[in-house]
């Protein structure tokens, strides 16, 4: 043989490129040794993995849903291949197209015994406790794989796990066929909201995003009002469309003053879903004699307990779209530059290639 290193090989087969998250502002496109499965473990080759806004949240120094100790590789959105599996793993196999709920509980502590495990005292998290998919490869537990369904993208597969969110946090809203609907910021997550949304019976749907190309898809996906924000008054452009009782206001943006205008446009009885993940020391000034008068019902949804088959189910048959709101798909070497720059964002949803 000419022209092979076997040194180069060898690197190859025991190391791998991965994102590393050191602290805040702090990512390092790195080496790293390659993940070996343990007995119930599956590893999986990383084909696409999301950038989620819980990565902003660690990239700013903030807490996300969990803690985060450095040195970790972040990415918890993620698809791939099995490649090599445990000696106790018989639900897949090396060869399957898979993607993961990167929430696994311990099924031991009270939460986990009282049907509550997304509260579980002993989370792993991959992407957040534990490495996770901004890497080539990632060991997760059999538990946590889901495969993938036939007419499903690897790129659609990573994308699983923010509308499994979703779910969970759509099936608090309890909407009604029917009802009327203002969702709050059209990026990824306002945009799976609003199709999920038309799904439960909403007779109709606001979209509220100040971003015009958003706006645009979100007519697309069947918003029946997308309202500027920053050039329209919401109160007003909802009457002018017969909006005069809103059941469900779903905030998406995570900012304080937006959930107050969330309580401002919701009617009465009506569900206000706090969705939008704010930092955590952010507070709200609300008025009680507000959310009195009306009888709301302020909600919060935490991550995606149980929902991880439904979110595969919905994109594999097209009742969802998931891949329209996708910016781009780049590699590992972009990540810091999409974490750090806001403007970048808000041109859509970016996946991350580590064969890219």
């Amino acid at each position: 043989m000419t022209g092979v290193c076997r040194e180069c090989n060898k690197k190859k087969d025991i190391f791998m490129r991965s994102a590393v998250f050191y602290g805040k502002h702090d990512l390092r496109v790195e080496d790293r040794m390659k993940p070996e499965p343990g007995t119930h473990d599956v590893l999986i080759q990383v084909k696409a993995c999301g950038v989620c806004g819980t990565d902003i949240h660690i990239y700013e120094g903030d807490k996300g849903a969990a803690d985060v100790t450095p040195p970790t590789i972040l990415g918890h959105e993620f698809s791939g291949i099995v490649v090599e599996t445990g000696r106790s793993v018989r639900s897949c196999r090396p060869g399957d197209r898979v993607c993961i709920d990167p929430n696994c509980y311990c099924g031991k502590c009270e939460p986990c015994r009282n049907g509550v495990p997304h509260f579980c005292q002993h989370m792993t998290g991959y992407g957040t406790t534990v490495n996770g998919g901004f890497a080539e490869f990632c060991a997760v537990n059999e538990r946590q794989v889901y495969r993938l369904g036939e007419h499903t993208t690897f790129e659609q597969g990573a994308m699983a796990e923010p509308l499994a969110c979703c779910l969970h946090g759509i099936d608090m809203c309890d909407i009604k066929p029917g009802h009327q609907v203002v969702v709050i910021g059209g990026g990824m997550i306002g945009l799976l909201m609003l199709q999920l949304a038309k799904l439960a019976g909403a007779a109709r749907v606001a979209l509220v995003e100040p971003v015009e190309n958003k706006r645009m898809m979100g007519q697309m996906l069947g918003a029946d009002i997308c309202i500027d924000p920053l050039n329209q008054d919401i109160k007003e452009a909802l009457e002018e469309k017969n909006m005069n009782w809103i059941n469900t206001v779903i905030e998406c943006v995570g900012k304080p003053s937006i959930i107050h205008q969330a309580i401002e446009i919701a009617g009465p009885k009506a569900v206000v879903m706090m969705f939008g993940l704010t930092k955590p020391d952010e507070e709200v000034k609300i008025k009680p004699f507000e959310i009195f008068q009306k009888e709301l019902e302020l909600k919060a949804s935490y991550i995606n307990p149980n929902t991880q088959k439904r979110a595969l189910d919905l994109i594999d048959s097209g009742r969802v779209d998931v891949s329209c709101m996708i910016a781009e798909c780049c590699g590992l070497e972009k990540l810091e530059k999409i974490l750090s720059n806001p403007e970048l964002r808000t041109k859509g949803k970016y996946i991350i290639s580590p064969e890219i």
